[in-house]
C-alpha cells in the first residue's frame, strides 16, 4: 500500500530570497518581479504581502501602491529550481529514498515501508506504526521551520491526494488520509485541487462542478466527451484507482552506478549478478572519494516503466563490495520483477568520510579489535536496525534506570564515568528484565521470609529455593514519591527449575505488594 508524503512550500521563492540574500531586511515586505514585455509584474509574494492583499500576476507599481515600504526583488525561477532540487537531496538522506521535486513549490516522497523508522518504541519491543507517520509529518514539519521555510503537509495513498490535501484542506483538518477513506476525504476539495488547466476547471465550475465530490459517481462519457481524458484520469489518480509513477530524484553529485539490460531480466538471480556488478562500480567511485556509503538505494525500472526500489542501510561507513552485495541481494527476494527489469542503479545518497586505518597489533601491545560490523549489518537488515542494540549502564540503584540501550557500534563516550568493576557482578541481575514490573499473588510463611509460593498469570509456582532479600531503596533526588520506598528483591526457583526475579515493595504505610521483575536464564 503506497504512501506519499506531499510537501507545500507556499512562500518559497521568497523565503529562498532571504535566506540567501544578505541585504533584505526581515521586516519589510518581499515581493519577486519578472518583466513580460514591457509590463513588470508581481511573480511571488512572501506572507506579510500576501496578507495586505497582494497575489502575483499584478503589476509591480499597484503592488508598491498598495504597501508602501515594498521590497522588490527579481524572481529567479533557475536559482529556485536548483534549491528546490537541494531540499529534495536533503530529504533523499533523511526521509525516503524516493524524493521528487514538484516544481515550482513542492516536494514529493514515497515514504512506503519508511514509517515506521520514526514510531516510538511500545512495550519495549514493537513500534507503534500509526504513530510513525505523525511523527515522520512532525520531524520534517519542524526541521523545515528550523530552516526558515513555510510548509504545509499531507500524506495519503496516492500522489493525487497528497498533492490536493497539501494545497486545498484546512489548516486544521487532518492530513492523513488513509486509503480507504480517499473519498470522503477528497470529496469536499475544490475542482482546482484535481492538478487540472486553468481553462478546464473554469469550464467545470459553469457546468456546476466546484466540488471533486461532483464529479464522483458521475456519467463520465459526457465530460469525457467534452474535456477529453484528462478530467478522470486526474480524478482516479487521486483516488488510486489508475497508477501514477513518482520518478525519483537522482542528484548529479549522487554516487551511484547503473546498468541497462540488452534482454528485460525476470528473476532475483540474473538482478543478484548485476547488483555484484553495480557494488564493484560503485565501490571505484567511493574510494576515489575517500568515502563510505551508509545507505544503498537500488531502483529497478521495469518494462511497463513503473519503478521498484530496495534499501538497505549499514552501521559503519562500507565500500567492500562483497559486503554490500550481499546485504542487497538478500532483499531481492521481496523485489516484484513484473514483466521484466530493463535497467538498474545502485546509489548510496548517505556516505561518509572513510580513510585508511592502521591495522592493530599485538607487537605494539594493541590487540587488533574483531569488526562486528558486518554481522550487525546483516542483522538489522533482517531483524530490523531497532532490534540490534547494545546496553550501556547508568549511575542509579533502581534495576530499570541501571541500563539505557545505545546504538550497536556506537562509540564510547570519553565522557562516559568507567565502568566500576562490580556492575552486575556482585549483586546478580536477570537475563530478561521486564520494563514494567507484573504484580503476582504470593504466600510466605512471615511476612518478612521469602516467598514459598506465587502466582503468576493463573499458573501457581511453588517455590523450591530462594536467595535475598536485597534491599534497594528509592531515589528519591529523581521522584519525590520515592522517599519512603524500598523494594526487597529474592532470586526464587519454582520446581520446574524455573528462576525468577521477585521483589516485595514497601511504601510508608501502604499494604506490602510483590511483583515479578525478571527472569534468569
Amino acid at each position: 500500500m503506497a504512501r506519499v508524503v506531499s510537501v507545500y512550500l507556499p512562500f518559497f521563492a521568497t523565503e529562498r530570497m532571504r535566506l540567501t540574500s544578505t541585504d533584505l531586511p526581515p521586516e519589510a515586505p518581499l515581493a519577486l518581479t519578472t518583466r513580460i514585455g514591457a509590463q513588470r509584474l508581481v511573480a511571488a509574494v512572501d506572507a506579510t504581502a500576501l496578507a495586505h492583499g497582494l497575489k502575483p500576476g499584478m503589476a509591480a507599481t499597484q503592488a508598491q501602491l498598495l504597501l508602501p515600504g515594498l521590497t522588490l526583488r527579481d524572481y529567479a525561477p533557475r536559482a529556485d529550481a536548483h534549491g528546490l532540487a537541494k531540499l529534495a537531496a536533503w530529504c533523499l538522506a533523511r526521509y525516503s529514498p524516493v524524493v521528487m521535486p514538484s516544481p515550482p513549490d513542492g516536494l514529493l516522497l514515497d515514504v512506503t515501508g519508511c514509517t515506521h523508522l520514526f514510531a516510538a518504541r511500545t512495550g519495549g519491543q514493537s513500534r507503534n506504526l500509526d504513530e510513525g507517520e505523525d511523527n515522520l509529518l512532525a520531524d520534517l514539519a519542524a526541521r523545515l521551520a528550523r530552516r526558515g521555510l513555510t510548509a504545509r503537509l499531507a500524506l495519503a495513498g496516492s500522489i493525487g491526494a497528497a498533492h490536493a490535501l497539501a494545497r486545498f484542506a484546512a489548516p486544521d483538518c487532518t492530513r492523513i488520509a488513509e486509503t480507504q477513506n480517499l473519498k470522503g476525504a477528497l470529496a469536499p476539495l475544490p475542482v482546482e485541487a484535481l492538478r487540472l488547466s486553468p481553462e478546464t476547471t473554469q469550464a467545470l465550475r459553469r457546468l456546476g462542478f466546484e466540488r471533486i465530490g461532483d464529479l464522483i459517481g458521475v456519467k463520465r462519457a459526457p465530460i469525457t466527451r467534452r474535456f477529453g481524458h484528462d478530467v478522470f484520469l486526474r480524478l482516479d489518480q487521486a483516488l488510486g484507482l489508475s497508477r501514477e509513477p513518482l520518478v525519483p530524484l537522482i542528484p548529479s553529485e549522487l554516487v551511484s552506478a547503473k546498468l541497462s539490460f540488452v534482454e528485460p531480466v525476470i528473476t532475483a538471480e540474473g538482478l543478484a549478478q548485476a547488483v555484484e556488478r553495480l557494488c564493484v562500480d560503485l565501490t571505484a567511485v567511493l574510494e576515489a572519494r575517500q568515502h563510505g556509503a551508509r545507505r544503498l538505494d537500488l531502483h529497478v525500472t521495469r518494462l511497463d516503466r513503473s519503478t521498484g526500489i530496495v534499501s538497505v542501510r549499514m552501521a559503519k561507513p562500507s565500500r567492500a563490495p562483497e559486503h554490500m552485495a550481499r546485504l542487497v541481494c538478500e532483499k531481492l527476494a521481496g523485489l516484484d520483477c513484473g514483466l521484466g527489469v530493463e535497467k538498474v542503479l545502485l546509489a548510496a545518497p548517505l556516505t561518509r568520510p572513510l580513510l585508511p586505518e592502521q591495522i592493530a597489533s599485538e607487537l605494539y601491545g594493541r590487540p587488533q579489535e574483531p569488526d562486528l560490523s558486518t554481522l550487525v549489518d546483516r542483522l538489522a537488515n533482517r531483524l530490523g536496525a531497532g532490534r540490534i542494540y547494545r546496553t550501556a549502564p547508568v549511575e542509579s540503584d533502581w534495576p530499570e534506570r541501571s541500563v539505557r540501550r545505545v546504538a550497536a557500534l556506537a562509540p564510547k563516550p570519553r565522557t562516559e564515568t568507567p565502568r566500576p568493576e562490580n556492575w552486575l557482578r556482585d549483586w546478580p541481575r536477570p537475563a530478561r528484565l521486564l520494563a514494567d514490573p507484573m504484580p503476582v499473588e504470593v504466600i510466605a510463611l512471615l511476612p518478612d521470609y521469602p516467598p514459598a509460593l506465587f502466582i503468576w498469570q493463573g499458573r501457581r509456582h511453588r517455590i523450591c529455593r530462594a536467595d535475598g532479600p536485597e534491599r534497594i531503596f528509592g531515589e528519591w533526588w529523581r521522584a519525590p514519591g520515592e522517599i519512603a520506598l524500598a523494594r526487597d528483591y529474592f532470586q526464587v526457583e519454582d520446581e520446574a527449575g524455573q528462576r525468577f526475579w521477585l521483589f516485595r515493595e514497601e511504601a510508608g504505610n501502604r499494604p506490602q505488594r510483590w511483583y515479578l521483575h525478571g527472569f534468569f536464564a
